[in-house]
């Protein structure tokens, strides 16, 4: 559990820079340069992502279980990561309304994911992995708008084809994980 927690300790500490101190990003940005900086940030997240993943994969060999949730929460989950790989999708397809109107779909996409997650399952391990990026996605879409709303930034409105591709990207990513590569990745078919 010790190198999951270190793991999260890491890749969300380096994804909350912006969030906690965005004085000190603009000063190492300029100090370091731009290259070099994303190259630590990169380095970091990276080391961040191996270690959760490590220590989630130990974690499940000797499970601790909190609680057993029902069955029909695995049909909510379904449905919700439905919605986060659509809010994924409208981070990237440009002109969509989804992005026009929530600003930072990626962070809410993250935030739906991990309560799809923490729904479904009832371990340690799942609770402190999901219950740890449900809490980040928390307080960064909160210091998002927050920002946005400092700085005077204005989304432009999405279009009905912009808005189109981003459902059948998002729906079609989520088919793709859903049934085929969540198994071979993580060891578990939700669906199927």
């Amino acid at each position: 559990m010790g190198y999951l927690l270190l793991g999260l300790l890491v890749f969300l500490g380096v994804h909350s820079v912006r969030m906690v101190s965005d004085s000190w990003r603009t000063q190492a940005l300029a100090r370091w340069g731009e290259g070099a900086y994303k190259g630590v940030y990169s380095l970091l997240a990276a080391a961040g992502l191996a270690l959760i993943v490590w220590g989630f994969g130990v974690a499940r060999e000797t499970p601790v279980v909190l609680w057993t949730p029902p069955a029909g929460m695995r049909h909510l989950a379904a449905l919700l990561t439905l919605l986060a790989f659509v809010l994924l999708a409208a981070a990237y397809v440009p002109g969509n309304a989804i992005k026009a109107r929530w600003h930072h779909p990626m962070v809410l996409a993250v935030k739906t994911w991990a309560l799809a997650h923490l729904l479904a399952n009832g371990n340690l391990a799942h609770v402190l992995l999901f219950g740890a990026f449900l809490l980040w996605a928390v307080a960064n879409f909160i210091a998002c708008r927050r920002r946005d709303r400092a700085l005077g930034i204005t989304y432009p409105a999405g279009t009905a084809k912009g808005t189109g591709v981003t459902v059948v990207v998002g729906v079609g990513a989520w088919a793709l994980f859903a049934f085929v590569l969540h198994g071979l990745l993580i060891g578990i078919r939700p669906i199927g």
